[in-house]
């Protein structure tokens, strides 16, 4: 019986199969355990009629080996497909991406010599769930989910890594100053959850300055976590001040499964040129052979790397315009270094997780498995958005006054959520789309989904085309929706 570990494989589109067959060159020689199982993914099945970019044999190997190594994958921008690379991570359950970002100052260019970050993102939800509709000809609108559970999870996931990992301090990222319910969620989870970490220092910031904190003292961080969008974008910024977004490799880490790939894109520009620099592939899959209990082998492989560079073997991004070699003369380089030390820099030692086994984080129970809250939960009343380019806010606003009652009273109307009913100012751009707030009526004691449905009718009777609504819930007594801006 065979000792190796089987690993679905995908090469990828652009540049993938060049840096991954570059990258499996390397395992092989440095004695990783594993055995390649190679599926089809992106865009050749795309464009084979298979809409989701993934056939159900893929799945079948992702779910019986539970480890991937992944080569980048083109995702189509503005329309056609929706990323593959969301629906692998959101399906199997991988909610922590996991960005390692260090300088390499003794070996590439940086004005950030002493970095050493990570960044943790969350990966399943925020502005990532891809719930988007257009509303009217004018307006479109992508719905920003953030959970309890989904955010408990990977702050305490970030919280782990720092501890498992000698870490001191994690800080979290949000713009809850803004979104005061959603990012306001995600970092009220974070203080209750870092009360379990008295040991290690925490801090918040929000996400604007965080980032220019990033791009100027990255050095003062040392695991930073975020909801998904500001973490795509952050993570991405760290790895390219290091000194190229080409070195950086990503874990994407669930109870079950787990993802290694480059952070990096497929790069189309420069496919089939043989320039492209592995290194990104080739950390992930570093990171993987720890994850799989190859520390050793691991350890192997990033000396040789430090090795190689130290020699002043560099991939045309990171040579600066100097001498430079391709894709499998880098890789052969390695190969070549395997076994050796660097002596500019500590060697790099690893301790080997081996996180393979189901139910290993324990993070992510089922809803029925969680603790029911104890919570009450009151409706106050209702959004009603509608579509409407013909009338001025108080022409608006004066027909709804009428069709409110008895149930509700008109508190506001709001278009791209500024106050425009009462009291607007004309100087107020609108568009087609108007958010009409009706609130439960002082004289009455509860509203229900029958009063909703009245008031909908009634809207309808006057002529308006509502095309959504929002329901408005306290929670305990506390308001569970944002006023309007004005209100």
């Amino acid at each position: 019986m065979s000792d190796k570990r089987t690993i679905t494989i995908a090469r990828g589109d652009g540049i993938g199969p060049e840096i991954m067959d570059a990258t499996l060159k390397i395992l092989e020689h440095a004695g990783a355990k594993i055995e390649p199982e190679f599926i089809d993914i992106g865009e050749k099945v795309y464009l084979n009629g298979n809409t989701s970019g993934i056939p159900d044999t893929a799945w079948d190997s992702l779910r019986r080996n539970k480890v991937f190594l992944k080569g980048p994958i083109t995702t189509p921008q503005g329309g056609g497909y929706k990323s593959l690379n969301v629906t692998i991570r959101k399906t199997l359950g991988l909610f922590a991406n996991v960005r390692p970002n260090i300088s390499y100052a003794q070996f590439i260019k940086t004005k950030h010599p002493n970095m050493d970050l990570v960044i943790i993102r969350e990966n399943e939800e925020d502005l990532y769930a891809g719930i988007e509709h257009q509303q009217t000809p004018e307006v479109v609108q992508c719905l920003k989910l953030i959970t309890r559970p989904g955010s408990e999870k990977i702050i305490r996931y970030a919280f782990e890594y720092a501890k498992k990992n000698n870490r001191k301090k994690v800080t979290c990222f949000t713009k809850d100053n803004i979104m005061k319910l959603t990012d306001g969620l995600f970092h009220n989870v974070f203080k209750d959850v870092a009360k379990e970490y008295p040991d290690i220092e925490t801090e918040h910031w929000i996400i604007d300055i965080g980032m220019a904190k990033i791009a100027d003292t990255p050095q003062d961080f040392d695991v930073i976590v975020m909801p998904n969008l500001y973490g795509d974008i952050a993570s991405d910024v760290a790895a390219q001040i290091t000194g190229s977004v080409g070195l950086a490799g990503s874990a994407n880490i669930g109870d079950q499964f787990a993802l290694f790939e480059a952070i990096h894109g497929s790069a189309p520009d420069i496919a089939g040129k043989m320039i492209a620099n592995p290194s990104g592939l080739l950390h992930g899959a570093i990171m993987m052979l720890v994850h799989i209990g190859q520390a050793d082998v691991a350890a192997t492989i990033h000396n040789a790397w430090f090795k190689t560079l130290e020699d002043g073997v560099h991939t045309g991004d990171i040579a600066k315009g100097g001498a430079s070699v391709g894709t499998n003369e880098f890789a052969e380089a390695i190969i070549a270094r395997l076994g050796q030390l660097p002596t500019t820099v500590t060697p790099i030692e690893y301790k080997s997780t081996n996180n393979t086994a189901e139910g290993t984080f324990a993070l992510s129970p089922a809803v029925k498995d969680r603790p029911k809250p104890d919570v009450v939960r009151s409706l106050d009343g209702v959004d009603v958005f509608l579509f409407n380019n013909e009338q001025t806010p108080e022409e608006i606003g004066q027909k709804l006054e009428v069709v409110a009652g008895p149930e509700f009273s008109l508190a506001v109307i709001t278009n791209r959520g500024v106050k425009v009913y009462p009291n607007g100012f004309p100087e107020t751009f609108t568009t087609d789309h108007w958010r009409c707030r009706f609130q439960i009526a002082k004289e009455q004691k509860a509203v229900g989904h029958s009063d909703i449905i009245s008031l909908l009718s009634r809207i309808e009777e006057a002529g308006f085309d509502f095309i959504k609504t929002e329901n408005l819930y306290r929670f305990n007594e506390e308001l569970g929706y944002s006023l309007g801006q004005g209100q």
